[in-house]
């Protein structure tokens, strides 16, 4: 008996199709815990057809294994096409097989440990320079402040830019991104796509105007951009114009939201939990904080890096990610065939009560060596992903939550206003839905 014949006597994964081409998009688009009240029903792994694809939910470390070990083999990166064409053919996020592991190796020139360090004092300062403007707000909504903080440090960081939340291109982006995932990808100037797609072309040539600036001059820089002029592949190649401009965009993309997200989650989990603000502050007091933060300082951070850690489990910025899988596959003695798309749940995995203890509860402890839940079973926490796909920029978000955190506590206070939603929209990523309303004031010596 052939593979192909064995394949076709498994069984598909347990689910309802729904009615032809349209399956259960209609609950899907109702039901904001469509997936949830499914995996309950079914389990671990459940088949579905959403806008006339046939598709599989699935959740678990060991799923998350073998969907992201198996780049390649049996999946392949699969986005809405919303966002695989504002994103464009260029970037990472949809480059495949050969074609991205060339790239990926020369952007990662970028985010190497020394690129990062010589990066640290310029994060320390647009930061600084943040929380002394909201202290001089005291009231205010967070989350679009975060927004513009991570917008600035991204821009700085990738190409050099100062205060890029305040120049054109911070209203493009915001354009940019509220077509990245829409159903409708009609180029009419009244949707969101069509307005999605001039902002990009726009985004695109200021990026491009500056690149050009950029290779005009001597010295070429040691920011992302300056160190990608340089960079080569193995065949000794750089990379092309329009392909820099589009890598640049998917990294500003990547590094830009999800960070919002991360931080603003912090600033919402921590106030929440004043015990946990009371470890972190009485661990910063083993330094002089009225000298400046030093990485050396970040190193001994050891029960702040729990905290984020934790964060990043309870709310992870990014829910999931989605793959296509390439050829029939078996999964758990269930058919998985070729051509089904796939989507591999992150929140539910951080979830896991097979993984975690308690897992509905904000406790940084269970990263303390003696727990170590997050290593009871590989693939069980998976904030930046896995694989051959696995963040690339994810030890530069550490980094920067790091540091943000880092300064807050150890010079600032804040409380949770009264009276607002604090209850998280989750699409595209995490965000408090009225905007995560405080008061800040600088703490007392």
């Amino acid at each position: 008996m052939t593979l192909e014949e064995t394949f076709a006597f498994l069984p598909f994964p347990p689910g309802n199709l729904g009615l032809p081409i349209i399956g259960e998009t209609l609950s899907f688009l109702g039901d904001s815990q469509f997936a949830v009240k499914r995996h309950q029903k079914y389990g671990s792994i459940f088949k579905t057809r959403l806008f006339g694809q046939p598709m599989l939910y699935i959740y678990e470390a060991e799923a998350n294994r073998f969907v992201l070990t198996n780049e390649e083999n049996y999946f392949v990166n699969s986005l809405p096409p919303s966002t695989e064409a504002l994103l464009g053919s260029f970037s990472l996020a949809t480059q495949t097989d050969t074609e991205h592991k060339s790239r990926r190796q020369i952007l990662y020139q970028a985010f190497q440990p020394r690129a990062l360090a010589a990066y640290f004092s310029t994060i320390t300062d647009i930061t600084q320079t943040y929380l002394e403007r909201w202290v001089r707000k005291e009231t205010l909504t967070w989350y679009p402040e975060l927004q513009n903080y991570t917008f600035d440090l991204a821009c700085k960081f990738l190409v050099g830019l100062d205060n890029a939340s305040a120049t054109p291109l911070r209203p493009l982006y915001e354009t940019w991104g509220a077509g990245l995932f829409t159903f409708n990808t009609l180029r009419l100037p009244w949707t969101k796509f069509g307005r999605a797609w001039r902002s990009r072309q726009q985004i695109l040539d200021q990026i491009e105007k500056i690149i050009r600036e950029r290779q005009q001059q001597l010295n070429l820089g040691s920011d992302a951009l300056g160190i990608l002029l340089q960079a080569r592949d193995e065949e000794g190649n750089s990379i092309s114009l329009d392909e820099l401009k589009s890598q640049i965009l998917g990294l500003l993309f990547a590094g830009h939201g999800s960070l919002t997200s991360a931080l603003a989650s912090f600033c919402l989990l921590v106030a929440q939990h004043p015990e946990v603000l009371a470890k972190v502050r009485a661990e910063q007091k083993q330094f002089d904080t009225d000298e400046p933060l030093t990485p050396e300082q970040l190193k001994q951070m050891v029960y702040l890096d729990q905290v984020l850690k934790e964060v990043l489990r309870v709310i992870p910025p990014i829910g999931g990610g989605f793959r296509k899988a390439i050829k029939d596959c078996e999964f758990k003695g269930y058919r998985i065939p070729k051509g089904w798309s796939i989507i591999y749940q992150i929140t539910l995995t951080h979830k896991d009560s097979q993984v975690y203890f308690e897992p509905e509860e904000f406790a940084p402890e269970r990263f303390n060596p003696h727990r170590a839940e997050d290593k009871r079973k590989p693939f069980g926490y998976v904030p930046f992903g896995g694989g051959l796909r696995e963040c690339i920029g994810k030890e530069f978000a550490r980094l920067e939550m790091k540091v943000f955190a880092a300064m807050l506590v150890r010079g600032y206070d804040w409380e949770l206003l009264p009276n607002q939603n604090l209850e998280m929209d989750i699409m595209p990523i995490p965000r408090p839905r009225d905007g995560l309303q405080v008061n800040i004031r600088r703490l007392s010596k």
